[in-house]
């Protein structure tokens, strides 16, 4: 038996269960649909709740029984699936992400092929390599009772949300919160602490939170990032990020330090 994260493109296929509301992913001895010719089904470990697990991606959902299966959207399973799902098919994303964009060689052009689970070696040269992370830095900057929220000109809703950015190389995390605090809105910072991360399968990414306090500065936007921006304060705070997301974590973090 194996646990089956059938993809198509974004969209995880979730079977229902015989409680309103709730799904959970296929488990059988094989695909519940039918795999197209030449797919790659990968195999996935750790293995969840000690059975095996299998990826595919699937250009085709015609053949997916409707009252049984359900497909959904990889950020909205958060809130159908329990949470130990949810993350393996994040991963199962991930996998599926780099297999499709690692095709071919990057040194020669020759073809690759699985060499383990988790890597590939070309047929010519010889050459590996592993799936990859982008990292990134998110960081909640407090002055006082205010938070420092932004509306990224990227964002598809009308949230605000945090500073964040990509780690570049020969840089260290807090390097990189400061200096992306520093481009994007002007300000300087100070005490960066290190809160948590989140695997960010959107497609590829690690999240690492920290805090920091402000120090000096006017907020000045980085134009080509950011559209709005500004200080809030717990009582007056826009709409923030949905609770999937590292950056809703900080907030309701730092919002916790002023219950009564």
């Amino acid at each position: 038996m194996s646990y089956w994260f059938v993809f198509n493109r974004h969209d995880l296929m979730l079977e229902r269960t015989d409680i309103e509301g709730q799904y959970t992913i296929p488990c059988a001895e094989a695909c519940p649909i039918t795999i197209p010719e030449g797919a790659n089904v990968m195999n996935v470990t750790p293995t969840l709740h000690e059975t095996d697990i299998k990826t595919v991606n699937i250009s085709d959902t015609a053949g997916i029984d409707t009252t049984k299966y359900e497909m959904c959207d990889l950020r909205a399973s958060y809130y159908k699936l329990p949470y130990d799902m949810y993350l393996k098919a994040g991963k199962c994303h991930e996998l599926l992400y780099w297999d499709s964009n690692t095709r071919f060689c990057g040194a020669c052009g020759a073809p690759m092929a699985m060499h383990t689970d988790i890597s590939k070696k070309c047929t010519s040269c010889g050459k590996e390599v592993w799936p990859q992370l982008a990292t990134a830095i998110i960081v909640l900057i407090s002055r006082g009772d205010e938070v420092m929220l932004v509306h990224a000109k990227n964002f598809k809703k009308p949230f605000y949300g945090l500073i964040a950015g990509f780690v570049e190389t020969g840089e260290t995390l807090e390097e990189a919160v400061m200096r992306e605090v520093k481009e994007e809105t002007s300000l300087t910072i100070k005490n960066i602490r290190y809160y948590a991360s989140q695997p960010w399968p959107y497609p590829c990414g690690l999240m690492v939170g920290f805090y920091a306090e402000y120090e000096s500065g006017d907020i000045k936007l980085q134009q080509s990032e950011l559209a709005y921006g500004g200080w809030f304060n717990r009582h007056n705070l826009p709409t923030i990020p949905e609770k999937l997301s590292l950056a809703r974590m900080l907030i309701d973090h730092w919002l916790e330090h002023f219950d009564d």
